[in-house]
């Protein structure tokens, strides 16, 4: 089941897509695609329902967050073997965390701006995980019990702000409009293996990211578990489980987002996304 919410900004109403790529609109059923509909329960009546007789929608409709009122967005870092080595560090011993603020969330087709003075900013194509059912200290064997689905993320990041001006990597990832999510939440009953799925990410024209999760050093399993240690994990929390080799900061010579870039990205089964890199305006 893909979900979806579609819609001006603020305003977005829920949505399915049917077999034929078609989105039906659900706002006659539920009123937004947020945390209290993530359940099993919840979901299994959403899968319940026949998409032909839900209302269509007309034309090419903006595209928001596939999921509203996110409570936290926690994101892994360096999770990719090849990744780490790009940019030379070593494999971590434990998942590295660091928060993105939810202030960043945006549709996955809306502009990316970079923010004042930035100077190094960063594509990341990544898996992200949607929390479906509360976690705290749950089992790696468990772990994906608690998961109601999987979207795709672009972790945009501001290389100069989260590495080079000291203390926690979450300002460089921060910023409005860094946190693309969707288009769809597609619930795990149409990804049985998160773990095998590829990856991609194109910046105006040039294949710069071309991976699979098989290469992730902490398995979608085991980031939900590690997380749920230190932090209840609510319904709709998004955890970005990382990105492959491929990013800017790592090239040689490194390579950065300008004012009229554009970069698409996605993952197996999950759609894809599409942003205009506009330089900052006030």
């Amino acid at each position: 089941m893909k979900l979806l919410r579609f819609g001006p900004a603020g305003r977005e109403k829920p949505g399915i897509l049917d077999r034929d790529g078609q989105i039906r609109d659900l706002s006659g059923v539920i009123s937004d695609i947020t945390p209290d509909v993530l359940g099993p329960a919840s979901l299994d009546k959403l899968r319940k329902l026949d998409p032909g007789k839900l209302p269509t929608v007309a034309g090419t409709p903006r595209i928001g967050a596939c999921v509203g009122q996110i409570p936290k967005i926690v994101c892994v870092g360096l999770n990719y073997a090849k990744h780490a080595a790009e940019t030379g560090h070593a494999l971590p011993k434990e998942p590295v965390l660091f928060m993105k603020a939810i202030t960043s969330i945006i549709g996955p087709n809306d502009d990316v701006m970079l923010p004042k003075n930035s100077v190094k900013g960063d594509w990341e194509v990544e898996l992200g995980v949607v929390i479906g059912t509360e976690a705290r200290y749950v089992s790696e064997q468990d772990a994906l019990k608690y998961v109601a689905g999987y979207c795709v993320v672009n972790d945009v990041s501001e290389r100069e702000f989260q590495l080079e001006r000291g203390g926690n990597w979450s300002k460089g990832k921060s910023c409005d409009t860094f946190a693309p999510i969707g288009p769809w939440l597609v619930t795990t009953d149409e990804i049985p293996d998160p773990q095998k799925l590829d990856l991609w990410c194109e910046v105006s024209g040039t294949m710069c990211q071309s991976s699979n999760t098989n290469d992730m050093i902490f398995t979608v399993a085991q980031c939900v578990s590690y997380i749920s240690q230190f932090m209840t994990l609510k319904p709709g929390d998004v955890i970005p489980t990382g990105t492959p080799s491929g990013v800017g900061v790592g090239m040689k010579p490194q390579r950065f987002l300008k004012g009229g870039d554009v970069m698409r990205l996605g993952l197996t089964g999950l759609g894809e996304q599409r942003q205009k890199v506009l330089a900052f305006k006030e």
